[in-house]
C-alpha cells in the first residue's frame, strides 16, 4: 500500500491562503491598500515575522506589491496571477468554492470599482463648479484642513522655486513664505514660469509671491528679499511646517540645514543641472542631514570663510549652473509632493537621495550615512519669547536677561562674526569697523595706506566687558525675529525676539489688492488703433507696488 505524504502547512502559509481568498472574494479590492501590518497581526493573531513571511508569499505570486514608505497594495487579477491566487488560497482550511471561469480572460477580471478612500474619511462630493480644490477631496489621504492651515517656506525663487511655488499655490497650501535675494534677469525667463519680460529688474521673491496669489487668491503669501545665510530670523523657521530649498550653492543649503535642525523642522532639498536632478528630504533625528552628505573637499571649500573671513562670497559659492525648464518642472514637482506628504504626516524617505537622469530616464534612491560628529545635529531646547525687537533692543538688554537666568558668567553668542577692527601690522594703523562680517567685503582687508593685508579682529561672543554693549542687536547683524543663544559652563538658554513677529511674519502681502480676472482683449480690426485703458490695473501687470504698511514689513 502506498501512503501519501502528509502536507504540513506553516502558519504563514495559512495566513497567505486566507488573504489570497480575500483577494479572490474581492474583500481586498484591486488597487486598494492593505491594512497596516499591526492591524493584520491583530486580525490573524500572528506575530509580525509570520505576517511578513505571508506577505512575501503573496508578493512572489504577484498578488500584492510593496510601495516603499507607504504600504502593501493589491494587484489586479489577470491570467498570470489568478491561478497563483487559487493555489495559495487552497492553503486555507476551508475549501474555496470553484468560481474559476472556463477560460481565464486575458484582461483583468472585472469587478466593482471603488475609490480607495480611507474608512476614517467621509466621502463628500464637491461642487466642482465653485470649489477650486474640489477634486482633491476625492483623494483618499488628502486632508484639506491640514493643507489650508499649513505654512511652507520656499527658499529660492529661481527655476526650481518657480515650479514649487506654482505647485503649492495650485494645491491650496494656505500660507506661502518666499525668500530670495536676487533680481530677475532676461535669462531667467526661459525657465521660470512665474516671470514675465516686464518683470526684469524686480525682486524674484516679490514677483513670485504676487503670481502665486494671482494663481490662487484664496492663499496667503509673504515674501522676503534677503540673504538666507545672514538675514533670516529663526523665529520664521520655527513657525513653518516645512521648508523647501530651491538653492544653487552649498553655503545656503548648509545654513538652511542648520536652521531647520535647530528648530526641529523638516526640509526638502532639490538640485538640477541640464538633464540631471535630485531630491532629498531631511528630518531632524531621522537619518543623515545635509551636512552629513558633504565631502571633505566641500568642507574645505566652506571653511575658507573662516580661514580667510573677508574672502569675497562669490569665491565660496559654487555659482550658477545651466538648467532647463523641463528638469526644473520634474524636480520641482517631486519636491512639492514631498512637502505635501510632510504636511499630511505621510511616510518620507528621510536621509536618502533620489537621483533622476533625464538622459535615460533612470531614477534610483540611495541612503546617506549619518555622521555622529555632525555639527548640525543640535535641536534647540525651550525657547523663551521676549517682547524685544532687533532694531531697538541692545546687546546689554539681552545680556542682562541672560545673566539673570544663567548668572554673571553668562555669554551671549552671535551666529555671525562681528568685525571689531582691521589692524595693519605694516604701518601700525587700526580701523574700527563694528560691522557683521557679511557687510565687510574682501577689498576692506587691504590697508588703504600701504596696501598690505590687514589682520581681522573679530568676535562672536559677548561677555559683558565690551565697550559697545549699547549697540542695537540689528547693528551687529542680528536679523528681526531671531533666536539668540546664551550659555554658561553648564547650560544653554534660547531667546526669541518675539517683538518683531507682527512686522516680520504676517502673510498679508497683496491681501488688500482686489483680484479680478483680466478682461478679454477688445476685438481689433485691421487699420484700427487701440489705446491702453489707464484705469486698468492688475496685481501682476506692470510694476508691483506696496502700500506703506507693506513696504516696511
Amino acid at each position: 500500500m502506498t501512503l501519501n505524504t502528509l502536507s504540513r502547512k506553516s502558519l504563514a502559509d495559512i495566513v497567505a491562503g486566507r488573504m489570497a481568498k480575500a483577494i479572490l472574494d474581492k474583500i481586498f479590492l484591486p488597487g486598494t491598500q492593505l491594512p497596516s501590518e499591526r492591524e493584520l497581526c491583530e486580525q490573524f493573531g500572528v506575530s509580525r515575522s509570520t505576517l511578513r513571511e505571508a506577505l512575501r508569499v503573496l508578493e512572489d505570486a504577484e498578488l500584492i506589491q510593496s510601495r516603499q514608505g507607504v504600504g502593501w497594495f493589491v494587484n489586479e487579477l489577470n491570467a498570470s496571477n489568478y491561478s497563483n491566487a487559487r493555489e495559495i488560497a487552497s492553503s486555507e482550511t476551508q475549501a474555496v468554492p470553484e468560481t474559476k471561469p472556463s477560460s481565464v480572460p486575458s484582461e483583468p477580471i472585472p469587478g466593482p470599482k471603488r475609490l480607495p478612500v480611507s474608512p476614517e474619511k467621509p466621502l463628500i462630493l464637491p461642487n466642482l463648479k465653485t470649489d477650486r480644490l474640489g477634486t482633491f477631496s476625492l483623494i483618499s489621504w488628502w486632508e484639506r484642513e491640514k493643507v489650508e492651515k499649513a505654512s511652507v517656506m520656499v527658499v529660492g525663487a529661481g527655476a526650481l522655486g518657480n515650479e514649487v511655488i506654482k505647485n503649492l499655490a495650485l494645491m491650496g497650501v494656505g500660507n506661502l513664505f518666499i525668500v530670495d535675494f536676487d533680481t530677475i534677469e532676461m535669462a531667467n525667463l526661459s525657465r521660470s514660469v512665474l516671470f514675465r519680460e516686464s518683470d526684469t529688474g524686480r525682486y524674484k521673491a516679490e514677483v513670485a509671491a504676487a503670481r502665486a496669489k494671482d494663481l490662487n487668491p484664496q492663499i496667503h503669501v509673504q515674501y522676503l528679499h534677503a540673504d538666507v545665510t545672514t538675514q533670516l530670523g529663526l523665529g520664521l523657521i520655527r513657525r513653518m511646517d516645512v521648508i523647501v530649498g530651491c538653492l544653487d550653492n552649498r553655503e545656503a543649503r548648509l545654513a538652511i540645514n542648520r536652521f531647520a535642525y535647530w528648530m526641529n523642522k523638516p526640509w526638502v532639498d532639490g538640485a538640477i543641472q541640464e538633464f540631471l536632478g535630485l531630491v532629498r528630504v531631511f528630518v531632524p533625528g531621522q537619518g543623515a542631514c545635509f551636512e552629513c552628505t558633504l565631502t571633505e573637499q566641500a568642507r574645505r571649500d566652506l571653511s575658507l570663510r573662516y580661514s580667510c573671513p573677508l574672502l569675497a562670497r562669490e569665491n565660496i559659492l559654487l555659482g550658477k549652473v545651466p538648467t532647463t525648464p523641463t528638469i526644473a518642472s520634474i524636480i520641482g514637482s517631486m519636491q512639492s509632493q514631498e512637502a505635501l506628504k510632510l504636511i499630511h504626516g505621510l511616510p518620507v524617505e528621510a536621509g536618502k537621495v533620489t537621483h533622476f537622469n533625464g538622459m535615460n530616464n533612470d531614477m534610483h534612491t540611495s541612503a546617506y550615512r549619518m555622521r555622529e560628529d555632525c555639527e548640525s545635529h543640535w535641536i534647540y531646547g525651550e525657547i523663551q519669547e521676549l517682547p524685544l525687537k532687533a532694531q531697538s533692543a541692545s546687546l546689554a538688554d539681552l545680556l542682562k536677561i541672560a545673566q539673570s537666568d544663567l548668572g554673571p558668567d553668562a555669554i551671549l553668542e552671535l551666529d555671525q562674526e562681528l568685525i571689531l577692527s582691521l589692524d595693519c601690522s605694516t604701518c601700525k594703523t587700526v580701523e574700527k569697523v563694528m560691522k557683521p562680517i557679511f557687510e565687510v567685503g574682501f577689498k576692506a582687508a587691504h590697508c588703504p595706506t600701504c596696501g598690505a593685508m590687514r589682520e581681522v579682529n573679530m568676535t562672536h561672543a559677548i561677555t559683558g566687558s565690551e565697550d559697545f554693549l549699547q549697540r542695537s542687536l540689528a547693528s551687529v547683524g542680528v536679523p528681526p525675529f531671531h533666536i539668540l543663544r546664551a550659555y554658561n559652563a553648564e547650560q544653554f538658554r534660547f531667546y526669541e525676539l518675539s517683538g518683531d513677529q507682527a512686522d516680520t511674519l504676517h502673510f498679508r502681502h497683496f491681501e488688500k489688492t482686489q483680484y479680478t480676472p483680466l478682461p478679454n482683449p477688445p476685438s481689433i480690426r485691421l487699420g484700427e488703433s487701440i489705446e491702453p485703458d489707464p484705469e486698468q490695473s492688475h496685481p501682476t501687470t506692470g510694476r508691483i507696488t506696496l502700500d506703506d504698511e507693506e513696504a516696511h514689513a
